[in-house]
């Protein structure tokens, strides 16, 4: 199937663009952006089914919106996890009650989400998980915000730390991979819930401090934390089945978009070459030709998976893309400060207290993309499943002598 743009398809691109430099004015709140995009029916139109507030839109005018969303410089979204992530999760997975609980505040842009899975002891390897969360089946609180909960009696208690918690600290609720049958290992026994974040003195959100002297990650201690019995989605013990699902949703039509925001920093970079006089350096300028052919060979591969050469959730796809871009965006940052000589090591402002750690987009460029190869899954076990899925290698021994 080839993956073409139609003339309906760029008169929603017109639509888009228009709407984007309408609302587009000032620094809106993050949270305030989510619901103006939600008022604007942007939100949902990957979702297998409509009817939860939000408008489907086909393959082609996905990327659209994402391509103009990225062009745009829109806010970066906070709701992407919900909207990208645990909403096809439970259009697959999830029940009738559930979609109808869950689905319309996000496709409003009202509830923000984050994602509970990596542990200190179990980041790539999510089989490693130690979270446990134990049933009680007697009346318990049915969750933050005044929520109603549908379907089996009772709650689940859950202990334990996450890791690498993107949004953490904006979150109303997490969806948390946790260990629910005692004396379980690896796959089995884990179960997928859902849980408010607002449970003083049970949820813990601790900022983790990067290289860039920000914090966009997070540690998360839940002690005791209460989940509704109702809000276990694809049933006890299926756990893993649902994980996996949704890592699938993972990387799809957003690495469109991620791709025009790397072409932005590509750009900056030549730019920055051309003016310093480091293009005259034949193995700078290789480098940058190389960076420009693999971006391009990588849209090229996003748009085949995507028009169906490949299944987006298939076996191996969400690796192989992750390993391309992961790679790719970490040698950019080599080259943003390559190309800048020694002025790559002076801060763009006069060292003071108020403000210690300044960088410009370059230097911060560079110390982020460090975490490319690192978080959503590092390189070394993105190609053990590239090795065991696709290419059917024997798996990797564990434990004995």
């Amino acid at each position: 199937m080839d993956f073409a743009f139609g003339p309906e398809d760029e008169v929603f691109r017109r639509e888009a663009r228009a709407w984007l430099e309408e609302h587009l004015t000032g620094a809106p709140a993050r949270r305030d952006w989510e619901r103006e995009l939600g008022k604007g029916g942007w939100i949902g139109l990957g979702w297998a089914e409509d009817g939860y507030g939000n408008r489907r839109a086909d393959l082609t005018r996905q990327v659209v919106w994402a391509e103009e969303y990225a062009r745009s410089k829109a806010p970066a979204r906070s709701g992407h996890i919900g909207e990208n992530l645990l909403a096809p999760t439970l259009i697959a997975h999830g029940s009738p009650e559930q979609k109808r609980r869950f689905l319309p505040p996000i496709a409003r842009g009202e509830e923000l989400w984050c994602q509970g899975y990596s542990e200190p002891g179990a980041g790539s390897d999510l089989a490693g998980i130690r979270t446990t969360a134990v049933r009680d089946t007697g009346a318990g609180p049915a969750g933050a915000r005044g929520d109603t909960v549908t379907g089996p009696a009772g709650t689940y208690r859950v202990t334990g730390q996450k890791i690498w918690t993107s949004l953490a600290h904006e979150a109303d609720w997490c969806f948390v991979l946790a260990r629910t049958e005692p004396g379980s290992v690896r796959h089995r026994g884990l179960s997928f819930l859902l849980l408010p974040m607002d449970q003083p003195g049970r949820i813990e959100v601790r900022p983790i401090r990067q290289l860039t002297g920000t914090s966009d990650f997070n540690e998360v201690f839940f002690d005791g934390a209460v989940a509704a019995a109702g809000h276990v989605v694809g049933g006890e013990g299926e756990g893993w089945k649902v994980a996996m699902s949704l890592l699938g949703f993972e990387r799809g039509v957003s690495t469109l978009a991620q791709q025009i925001g790397f072409a932005e920093e590509l750009g900056r970079v030549l730019r920055t070459a051309v003016a310093t006089g480091a293009h005259r350096d034949p193995v700078v300028r290789e480098r940058l030709v190389r960076l420009w052919a693999e971006l391009r060979a990588m849209r090229w591969n996003a748009l085949r998976t995507l028009g169906g050469s490949a299944s987006p959730g298939g076996a191996g796809a969400p690796s192989v893309a992750k390993l391309l871009w992961g790679g790719w965006h970490r040698r950019l940052g080599e080259v943003a400060v390559q190309v800048r000589g020694a002025a790559a090591a002076v801060g763009p402002g006069d060292w003071s207290a108020a403000r210690p750690y300044e960088l410009d987009a370059a230097q911060h460029l560079f110390l982020f993309s460090r975490a490319d190869t690192i978080y959503g899954g590092s390189d070394e076990i993105q190609r053990t499943i590239v090795a065991e899925r696709v290419l059917g290698l024997p798996k990797e021994p564990r434990g004995g002598p």
